[in-house]
């Protein structure tokens, strides 16, 4: 596989240990079991899989080689390169402007780029219309175009749809970036439709079944489909995409849920003429992420960290998939742990930050599990690691625990 140069502040050596250390002893990823980590009176259950994946890498890598190829240039990024701070703030800081905020809002005017400038395109790829607007200005993104391979492959599928005939029905949240980006390059080949859940593919079933007139269809998707989208004519041969941050079993869901819809409508021996199998479309490291989290919550603990950006898509899924089991603490970094009593920590149900007190039960050991988005440095987990252990005195060394590892 690839490897990436990534700046060495965002990596850990308590992580990268872990992380060798399983490579090593499954070396083909078939043991979702978690890793523990005694540090006697705390221990923490860290996620098989967790931590940057392979397009983040890639998006990094190709934006600092951006920063260090083009001295004295203006370099911008269509907008945050990933869902992490730390990550965007770095970037800030070595001089990159975003060109808008990640629901498309402008930060700038088009007219400030120049022939001579730098674009970066995020992971999440671009629209087609950003395209066009950047190439309007003379300039190429060609070079620092960081798209994800697996949003591209998204489209990939998206297009071979279209061409086979097929509306697209993309499983995505609206406004996110990656779900326009795929909007935009999906209506171009094929009639299109985002939805979010399964309640929306439960309304669309009744479209379907004619249980709805079409005249409400405004009503639910407007803003949502593609110049000219007819329900009565799209809607007769289907296939699911999804954003490649979503829960792979809600995009599974909503999939199995239209197709068993088409199945009423036009009978099993007619199926594959009515919807298309595009299962290939999830993401591997979406999937080993979440798939690692199911098998962390086997553990019994008193607590689970989930870390990452809190608009960070995959990293909202974890801590989703975490409250259904146990008390949950969705954090961006070790400054929201403030002491051994407080942590602020992100509600995804009210999509606020909440102060928690004594949220370190008064037991040893502290059983925590703990994982991380697609989106974080292992260096940021190592911190919020050490914060905790810093309030157990008669807590064992790293290196007496990280030498069990072998």
């Amino acid at each position: 596989m690839k490897s990436f140069q990534i700046p060495q502040f965002y990596r850990s050596p308590i992580i990268s240990r872990i992380k060798e250390a399983r490579k090593k002893q499954d070396s083909f990823k078939k043991d979702f079991s978690p890793t523990l980590l005694d540090f006697g009176p705390v221990r923490f259950f860290i996620a098989r899989h967790f931590g940057f994946c392979f397009g983040v890498e890639n998006a990094i890598d190709i934006s600092y080689k951006a920063i260090d190829e083009n001295p004295g240039k203006r370099i911008f990024l269509i907008s945050q390169m990933i869902h992490n701070p730390d990550v965007n703030n770095d970037l800030q800081r070595r001089g990159i402007r975003f060109i808008m905020d990640t629901e498309g809002k402008m930060l700038m005017e088009w007219k400030e780029l120049s022939p001579g400038d730098i674009v970066i395109v995020p992971a999440f790829g671009t629209s087609l219309e950003v395209e066009n607007k950047i190439k309007a200005t003379g300039i190429t993104t060609i070079q620092y175009n960081t798209t994800c391979p697996f949003v591209e492959r998204v489209w990939k599928k998206a297009e071979k749809l279209g061409h086979d005939k097929f509306t697209v029905i993309i499983h995505g949240k609206p406004k996110h970036e990656e779900t326009r980006a795929t909007f935009s390059h999906s209506k171009e080949n094929a009639p299109s439709l985002v939805i979010s859940d399964l309640d929306e593919a439960k309304i669309l079933g009744k479209f379907i079944l004619g249980e709805i007139s079409k005249d409400n269809f405004d009503s639910w998707f407007l803003g949502r489909y593609s110049t000219g989208f007819s329900p009565l004519i799209h809607l007769q041969r289907l296939g699911v995409v999804n954003q490649t941050t979503m829960l792979a079993v809600k995009t599974q869901e909503i999939s199995n849920y239209i197709r068993n819809i088409m199945i009423l409508k036009y009978g099993e021996e007619k199926i594959t003429s009515h919807f298309a199998d595009t299962r290939d479309t999830l993401c591997y490291a979406t999937n080993d992420n979440q798939d690692a989290v199911y098998a962390l919550l086997g553990q019994p603990a008193d607590l689970a960290l989930v870390v990452g950006g809190y608009n960070s898509s995959n990293t909202g899924h974890l801590a989703e998939l975490c409250e259904v089991k146990l008390t949950t603490y969705y954090i961006a970094s070790a400054q929201e742990i403030v002491s051994c009593h407080s942590i602020q920590h992100f509600n995804t149900r009210e999509k606020k930050l909440v102060m928690t007190e004594s949220f370190i039960p008064p037991k040893q050991p502290v059983d925590i599990l703990v994982t991380s988005g697609a989106s974080c440095p292992d260096a940021t987990v190592e911190e919020i690691l050490q914060k905790i252990i810093g309030f157990f005195p008669t807590a064992r060394s790293n290196r007496d625990v990280l030498s069990e590892l072998i």
